[in-house]
């Protein structure tokens, strides 16, 4: 077996291609798009660069037949924050069920890490925000991956785990039908929040969308950004990530909560757009764009994804998920009726106060994710993700 560093463009097609080959026989499988994949290792596009450094190797065996693909890297930002040790990423693994395989690939990632201060590493997680490709599905194997989401084989779980690989945290996803009813106590909580006096609740406007993106980025801020693992959020990547969900994003379905007219809150969801892009083959070229464009335009997405909440510690505890998810349901189940379907991605399990939330609303868990840890030095105790 050969590890090959990607550092011409006929090898970075190889790294897109492998996994187009590995999971032809799998219906479920949907092909990331390429320009996505592509950005992740693009310093251009991928602020992570500013602060870190990553490499990804294709790994083929005697017959020059690839076999595997990793990547690893560092974020400055997040290597020691919350962290006993340096630590350190791998990502986008694909291999076949072999593991002499898998492991000449984790080891390859984990001398590199190795060579740079590492003392441990996480996997398979994101050169990126914790949103996009973050952890190893276990369970939910039946159903269509989501956008930017990690699918992968069942056998993906023994290797990791033979490896050394712990467990650190899980992820959950969440999904149920949009008009099926609320639980009495979310809906006696929720109804109190949105009558609360100082309180105000309202869907986004696009014509606005400079002053939601500097809301959502102080919510953000103020909510996540004192989590363990997670930096915090510039303007510039605000707008960036505004700027590219503009293109999916229904208005109608991304909400803001205010006290006295700062925000507090938001509730983010978006069309599950890998319904359509299931249809493009990874491509977004002429071809691929008018493909988009029909389905968007005939709807063939008719599944919501709620991406994230967020509330400001100071309003945690009120309620306010509750309000943000009544909105939301008065506007999907009464007025549009694009929706019939919901799934909650990423809800850790280190968070059981934002659990309780999802099971208020009725939210069952349909996959789940793994985000391992691996210590090199195996003398020293392994603690798993501290609850939140």
């Amino acid at each position: 077996m050969k590890m090959l560093e990607v550092n011409t463009s006929e090898l970075a097609k190889e790294f897109i291609k492998f996994p187009v080959r590995l999971y032809k026989k799998d219906p479920t499988w949907i092909r990331p798009l390429d320009k996505d994949i592509d950005a992740v290792f693009d310093p251009k596009q991928n602020k992570a660069f500013r602060n870190g450094e990553c490499i990804r190797w294709i790994l083929q065996d005697d017959r020059r037949k690839t076999i595997g693909r990793i990547a690893a890297f560092i974020n400055k930002k997040t290597v020691s924050k919350g962290n006993d040790q340096p630590t350190g990423g791998l990502g986008f693994f694909e291999c076949i069920n072999d593991k002499d395989a898998a492991f000449k690939l984790f080891d390859t990632g984990k001398e590199w890490l190795e060579a740079r201060g590492m003392e441990a590493m996480d996997g398979p997680v994101n050169f990126g925000e914790r949103d996009k490709w973050w952890g190893l599905l276990v369970d939910g194997f039946e159903l269509e991956p989501n956008y930017n989401c990690n699918y992968n084989f069942p056998y993906y779980q023994e290797l990791f785990e033979a490896y050394g690989f712990q467990l650190y945290f899980k992820q959950f996803t969440f999904g149920r039908k949009v008009r099926e009813p609320f639980s009495p106590r979310l809906m006696e909580k929720g109804r109190k929040m949105l009558n609360a006096p100082g309180y105000s609740f309202r869907h986004m406007d696009m014509k606005k969308m400079d002053k939601y993106t500097e809301d959502f980025r102080t919510v953000y801020n103020k909510a996540w950004a004192r989590h363990k693992g997670v930096a915090q959020m510039s303007s510039l990547q605000a707008k960036t990530i505004m700027k590219q969900m503009k293109p999916i994003m229904d208005e109608k379905i991304v909400w803001f909560g205010y006290y006295e007219e700062e925000p507090v809150a938001f509730y983010i969801n978006l069309p599950e757009v890998n319904q359509i892009f299931k249809h493009v083959n990874g491509k977004l070229d002429l071809i691929g764009k008018l493909k988009f464009l029909y389905h968007k335009w005939t709807r063939s997405c008719n599944k919501m994804l709620g991406l994230v909440f967020g509330i400001t510690p100071e309003h945690q505890g009120k309620g306010l998920e509750g309000a943000l998810v009544l909105a939301t349901a008065e506007m999907v189940q009464d007025k549009y009726h694009r929706y019939p379907y919901l799934e909650m991605n990423w809800i850790g399990d280190f968070n059981p106060k934002m659990i309780r939330v999802v099971e208020q609303v009725g939210g069952e868990i349909v996959k789940t994710h793994i985000t391992y840890r691996k210590l090199f030095d195996e003398t020293k105790p392994f603690t798993r993700c501290p609850m939140q």
